[in-house]
């Protein structure tokens, strides 16, 4: 048999992706038993102390103290409010998450409980997912993890991750099928009703402007650029017009970004296109014209990249009325 620890942080941990996890994998070991099997899991909370108060005081756990344990086969790391408070307040349970790693254990993080495992090292250089938009505060953070903030779930030497929100039943699946077998990970998502298709949350990704860096320089660009959208725009020549070479303010905008001037362009002209197409007024091509793309093609192209979707696609998930070009 198996042993699975739910940890309980400090700090307000996410409730849902608590007790989520912990009926999933319940009813998996229920359906496991009705095949006539053994039970595969034993599931435990636990923390650092006694009772912790969740969801603003209306809720109040009492897991057992991660001492207790002496080995654990799986840890779930569930999604909690991130700040270096929350890592401070649990150093004590980073270190025992450092401790049954290295001593065979198997980690799960889940959306933004990514910053609890990051701060373990156990990453560094290791592709990683959490809430997209936790995406800029965890690459300064950690810069030296491959975060991967497009993906639904990473896995990796034994580590499991998930973006953000309830996307952590698509990883709890994944983990039904890695521990029992598909067949009960399809009954999973049949009662729980969860889509075992997905495997990106771009769709949902909003993507948002990062101008809280410092470097004035680079804000002037970011501003110029969203205010010139629909027409053609020469770095070059801005970066003339801002008395810098270009070089330097390729490095300078990726330092304070994380995008290249080229990737910001496409991201704020998607960000745009997508608004636009989700009040569906607009054509697919009067968006494109309105983002300053003349190339259906190209523009269908960076759409799908940055949204894992195609316009058209889009539309029709987003928009109440009826897709149409």
């Amino acid at each position: 048999m198996k042993h699975v620890t739910i940890l309980v942080p400090k700090g307000n941990a996410n409730l849902s992706s608590i007790t989520g996890s912990h009926e999933i994998l319940t009813s998996a070991n229920a359906y496991w038993r009705k095949q006539g099997n053994k039970p595969m899991l034993e599931i435990t909370l636990a923390s650092t102390v006694s009772e912790l108060k969740l969801d603003a005081g209306f809720v109040t756990v009492h897991p057992i103290h991660i001492q207790e344990i002496a080995k654990t086969d799986l840890l779930i790391i569930p999604s909690a409010p991130y700040s270096a408070q929350l890592i401070r307040e649990n150093e004590a349970m980073i270190g025992w998450i450092r401790e049954q790693y290295l001593g065979g254990a198997e980690i799960a993080s889940m959306c933004t409980g990514a910053f609890l495992l990051a701060a373990t090292g156990l990453i560094n250089g290791r592709l990683c997912s959490t809430h997209w938009s936790a995406e800029a505060s965890f690459r300064q953070m950690f810069p030296k993890i491959n975060l991967q903030a497009d993906k639904l779930i990473t896995a990796e030497k034994g580590i499991y991750t998930n973006g953000g929100a309830y996307s952590f039943l698509n990883l709890i699946l994944f983990l039904v099928e890695k521990y029992f077998d598909r067949q009960t990970a399809i009954y999973c998502s049949k009662i729980f009703q969860i889509d075992m298709e997905r495997s990106s949350q771009s769709p949902f990704f909003i993507f948002q402007t990062q101008k809280n860096h410092g470097d004035s320089l680079i804000e002037q660009a970011q501003t110029y650029i969203e205010e010139h959208l629909s027409g053609k725009i020469s770095f070059e020549e801005l970066a003339a017009e801002l008395a810098i070479s270009r070089r330097n303010f390729d490095r300078r905008f990726i330092k304070a970004t994380g995008n290249t001037p080229v990737e910001y362009l496409q991201r704020v002209k998607i960000e745009v296109a997508k608004k636009s197409l989700e009040k569906g007024r607009k054509s697919i091509f009067e968006v494109m014209d309105e983002v300053g793309y003349s190339d259906d093609k190209a523009f269908r192209e960076v759409f799908r990249k940055i949204t894992s979707l195609s316009p058209l696609a889009y539309k029709a998930r987003y928009n109440k009325e009826s897709a149409s070009v």
